[in-house]
């Protein structure tokens, strides 16, 4: 019996630790890889999925896999693998973006674009994600107005809503986005004048595109205040009298397109920016004349034509090296290189 027990024991032993081996294997071989996804994210996916009427591009989105594995979103490994980023872009779905989106509490970044067949509005459940910093709604028809609560989710750097069917007035208070650095309300059909209060942006604003919409009344004085801004869009608007609160010596501006628009006031006033490489000021009323400044700047574009400039182009610089086009049409300016001066 002695003997036989001898045997016995390091056979259980040897069972045992088999068991215990295969157990470990267990879940690589017949679990999923990456169990990482949090069941409330998941949960608000599949809502998400059916509200856009299970479209095939979230095919991947299957309720028995991990979400941090399915396409159009990506998981956070240093959040315990919460959802920071959901893209939805080329669908058609008959309806609005998904409320469910406000359930996702670690998004850092949302976006819709080119999503046929998308309504509004634009959910207020956006307000319950604390984190959100990019938020980009573009290349769709949501025809609905921007909500003035998008101005109180205060995490937002970059608000991009272009290229939609937008309409009504700028909401004041998206200036109160103390963080925001990229504004992109272009190619709209939004109304109504540019908000004054869009001069208390703080200096993190680097970019305001309003350009192609139906924007009217003159630009802000306040708008002087943004040195830190280098980027200027506001073409393609209806917007009339003053600009030159937006030419500052010691601003950073670097590229300014004020075309087609119905702005008046003096050129021969103006002091460009240092850093000014991009102006297009052409299909205005401006009048006066061509500052000698322009021939001390490094231009990669300059268009001033068709509006009410006179006298003689200074010579210098790079301004002999655009073509006629560029200072073509206007009341009376002359000079290389357009015709001579009488």
């Amino acid at each position: 019996m002695a003997f036989s027990s001898f045997h016995f024991v390091p056979h259980s032993l040897s069972l045992l630790s088999l068991l215990f081996l295969f157990s470990l294997l267990l879940p690589s071989t017949i679990l999923p890889a990456s169990t990482h996804c949090h069941p409330d994210d998941k949960k608000a996916l599949l809502s998400i999925k059916k509200s856009l009427n299970n479209p095939n591009t979230l095919s991947s989105w299957n309720p028995t896999t991990d979400c941090c594995t399915w396409e159009h979103v990506t998981c956070d490994s240093n959040s315990n693998y919460r959802i920071m980023e959901l893209l939805i872009y080329d669908i058609s779905v008959n309806g609005p973006i998904p409320s469910a989106v406000g359930d996702l509490p670690y998004l850092d970044s949302l976006q819709f674009g080119w999503v046929k067949n998308l309504t509004g509005p634009i959910p207020y459940s956006l307000t319950k994600l604390p984190r959100l910093r990019f938020l980009r709604i573009n290349n769709s028809p949501l025809s609905t107005s921007i909500p003035d609560f998008l101005g109180h989710i205060q995490s937002l750097k970059y608000l991009e809503l272009d290229q939609n069917q937008l309409y009504g007035p700028i909401p004041a208070s998206l200036s109160n986005l103390s963080k925001l650095r990229d504004l992109d309300l272009s190619r709209n059909k939004l109304t109504g004048s540019i908000p004054v209060s869009f001069g208390s942006f703080t200096s993190n604003l680097y970019r305001l595109a309003l350009y192609e919409n139906q924007l009217s009344g003159e630009i802000p004085k306040s708008l002087g205040r943004l040195l830190d801004c280098e980027t200027f869009e506001l073409s393609g608007n209806k917007l009339v009298g003053d600009a030159s609160m937006l030419f500052k010596q010691n601003g950073k501006a670097t590229f300014i397109d004020l075309s087609n628009n119905l702005l008046d006031f003096d050129l021969s006033k103006v002091r460009f920016p240092k850093n000014l490489t991009y102006l297009d000021l052409s299909r205005n009323r401006i009048r006066g004349s061509i500052p000698k400044q322009a021939t001390k700047m490094k231009w990669k574009k300059l268009n001033l034509s068709y509006n009410q400039l006179c006298g003689k182009i200074p010579q210098g610089g790079q301004l002999q090296l655009f073509s006629a086009a560029s200072f073509a049409h206007n009341q009376c300016l002359c000079g290389p290189p357009l015709s001579k001066c009488k």
